[in-house]
């Protein structure tokens, strides 16, 4: 519409005609609330996504955690004390505390290992031993090494592996003993007698360090089978 068409025209009419669009100021002030609310979405999916990794890690911190306590609690349960069939009857467990924390060791002779089966269900007497050192990369933090030779074989002659470590970020392993009427914190099979070498039970505890360093506990109890043999 040209010029003289819009002066020609009433001017209510012209009111309105102006009215149908939107200022300079309007726009401005739109584009702002836009800007508001876009930066408030933002800000909640940042925090979805910082959720969904630190779920997601500690989920598999917690996972690596249970498989530790599956593999202590699987070589306990094929620990070896048997009547008939010579064997190497061996349990130590050694308390140890680390500025008030506990950090024991433990020592088994088992036919039972976690990460390798046979095709009978068990293998040779294997001996296996756990232990707590400190992680050099982040004080306050202990590794679980793992360590596996030959019950069998001779002590001389024959390396034993290298340590596996199995977590980096252990903050406590408690390990008690019950042997029928109490809980004891350490345990000794070559100072029992025989038929008597192995405890019944063994508690775990262990509690490792999160995505922040938050602990995450874990406990459980093991039943041995071959220690209700002479019962």
């Amino acid at each position: 519409m040209n010029p003289a068409a819009i002066r020609s025209l009433s001017p209510a009419v012209r009111r309105r005609a102006a009215a149908a669009g939107f200022t300079l100021i309007e726009i401005m002030v739109s584009v702002a609330i836009l800007g508001l609310i876009m930066v408030m979405l933002s800000g909640s999916f940042h925090a979805i996504a910082v959720s969904k990794v630190q779920g997601e890690a500690r989920l598999l911190d917690d996972r690596e955690a249970r498989a530790v306590l599956w593999q202590i609690g699987n070589e306990l349960r094929g620990a070896i004390q048997t009547p008939l069939i010579p064997s190497h009857v061996m349990l130590l467990g050694q308390a140890h505390m680390e500025s008030r924390i506990p950090l024991d060791g433990l020592t088994i002779s088992t036919i039972n290992l976690s990460h390798r089966g046979s095709i009978v269900g068990f293998g040779a007497e294997e001996l296996v031993s756990y232990s707590a050192v400190a992680n050099p990369n982040h004080p306050g933090w202990f590794m679980l090494e793992r360590t596996e030779s030959s019950a069998l074989m001779p002590a001389s002659g024959y390396s034993p592996p290298a340590s596996m470590v199995l977590a980096a970020n252990v903050l406590e392993l408690h390990i008690r003993y019950f042997n029928g009427s109490i809980w004891n914190e350490s345990w000794d099979s070559t100072s029992l007698p025989p038929g008597a070498s192995l405890p019944l039970a063994v508690a775990l505890d262990l509690t490792t360090a999160g995505p922040h360093g938050e602990p995450l506990p874990l406990s459980t109890q093991v039943l041995l089978p071959m220690a209700y043999t002479q019962w």
